[in-house]
Parts: structure tokens; sequence; C-alpha cells
């Protein structure tokens, strides 16, 4: 930090297994991917290249390479693992994450139904060669998944080798843990939490007020997810009180 602040939640430093901030680049150029590199580091643990972007981006190696230069993993999003699973190229997905360099791969089916047994056997297999980020929930707004299955998949796909599921929210943060409105199907989060470690939970977040409630519930070191870049700086003193929706939640009543 740039200077002495009291009262400041202790905030887990990179490398972090928790307080993970995970960033959607839904097609930042090379010179963009390197300034927001520059602004944002120290408060990034993982970029996704958005959906199917990795396939039209320009440039796609060398802006992989401005990542690489700050020790940044990224993956490519779950939607291209579903369009090249549905062709029947699963073994090229791998060979296109290892051409490219990628060593965490997103397992999802938001957009296709795959049954679960072959679900976690794909995880199981990518396990072996790169960290595993598996995918829970639908794309589809009327898909209502309850949640003891949430927490039945949840539990699953961590078995099968995934590091941390992501709770699906889509970039709008309107289906899956929320409802279409966005507001947070609190019902569901809180049950999912009395099963699942919550360090084990990627949040997709893309609204400010869907990271505050997570903040309020879990703490300054809770995962969040599809983060846009612009974001993660507000995010951050979000985290730590240094943000009118945070600012009274980390004071010693006394003192305020």
């Amino acid at each position: 930090m740039n200077f002495n602040l009291s009262q400041i939640p202790d905030r887990n430093v990179k490398p972090r297994n928790a307080g993970i901030t995970m960033v959607m680049d839904k097609g930042l150029s090379v010179e963009e991917a390197r300034n927001f590199m520059h602004a944002t580091h120290p408060h990034v643990d993982v970029v996704k290249l958005g959906f199917g972007t990795s396939f039209v981006t320009p440039n796609l190696k060398e802006k992989l390479e401005v990542y690489r230069s700050f020790n940044m993993p990224i993956y490519l999003g779950g939607t291209l693992f579903e369009a090249f699973l549905i062709r029947n190229q699963f073994d090229d997905y791998i060979n296109v994450c290892k051409e490219f360099g990628v060593s965490y791969m997103e397992v999802s089916d938001g957009s296709i139904n795959i049954p679960h047994a072959e679900k976690c056997g794909y995880i199981e297999k990518l396990a072996k060669h790169g960290v595993v980020l598996s995918e829970v929930g639908s794309k589809d707004a009327t898909h209502i998944i309850p949640p003891y299955k949430w927490i039945e998949l949840m539990r699953n796909e961590l078995e099968a080798g995934s590091t941390y599921v992501i709770a699906e929210a889509r970039e709008a943060g309107n289906v899956g843990i929320y409802r279409g409105t966005g507001e947070v199907r609190e019902g569901l989060v809180q049950e999912i939490l009395t099963q699942i470690p919550e360090e084990k939970i990627i949040w997709e977040a893309p609204q400010k007020a869907q990271q505050l409630y997570f903040l309020q519930l879990i703490g300054c070191n809770v995962n969040l997810g599809n983060i846009a870049p612009n974001e993660v700086i507000p995010l951050e003193a979000m985290r730590i009180g240094l943000r009118g929706d945070t600012f009274h939640l980390y004071l010693n009543k006394e003192t305020v």
C-alpha cells in the first residue's frame, strides 16, 4: 500500500488461495492488456478470455505473453470449451491449451447439456494437464437448479479435480445465483455455504451490489469473478473498507 492506515482488514497477498479476483478480458488489445496489468496486477489473480473471444482476438499469442510477463494465469472461457466439445474436438482443446501455453482450464456446461458424470470425467482428464476451474449453473434463466443440486454438483466437481468451482452468473449477473433483476438468491447462496468451503467457490459478481453482498457475507477475502478490468481498483478499495459502501465495515465501533 502507498501509506499507513489503521483498521484495514487483513487482505491475503499473492499468491493467494482465497480472496481471488478473476477478471474477464472480453477483447483487450495488446497495449490495453499491458496497461491493465501495469495498473492492477497486484490485485488480479487470474484473467479469463471471455466466452469465445480468444478465437477471434488478433495477436493472441502476443497478448498472452504480456500476461505471462506479469506471472498472470489466464484461461479460455468455458463457452469455448463447450464449443470444442460439441464438435467432438476435446483433444483439440487440450492441444490448443498446450500450444498457447494455457495451464488453467474451465469446464462448463452452461450452453450445452453434458451428463454430470461425463463432465466430471473431463475435469479429471484436464486436471492432469493443469488447474481446472469448473462452472456450475446454467446460462438459461428458465433453468432453475435447486440448492441441494448445486451442492451435489459442486462437491462432485471438486472431488473430480477442480481447484475451484465457479457459481454461474454470466457477464451480466442475471442468471444462476442471481434473479433476472441481478438480485442475489440469498437462500441458495447461504445453503451452498453450509456444505461447500467458501474458499473453494468463485462467485461471479459483475455488479457492484453483488460484490458488496459477498463482501458483507464472507469478508474481504471472498473469491469474486467476472470483474471488468476497469473495476479492479474500485473493487479492491471496497474489499478493505475504502469505498462508501464498506466504509464502516471494519472500523472499531468506539472510533466511529
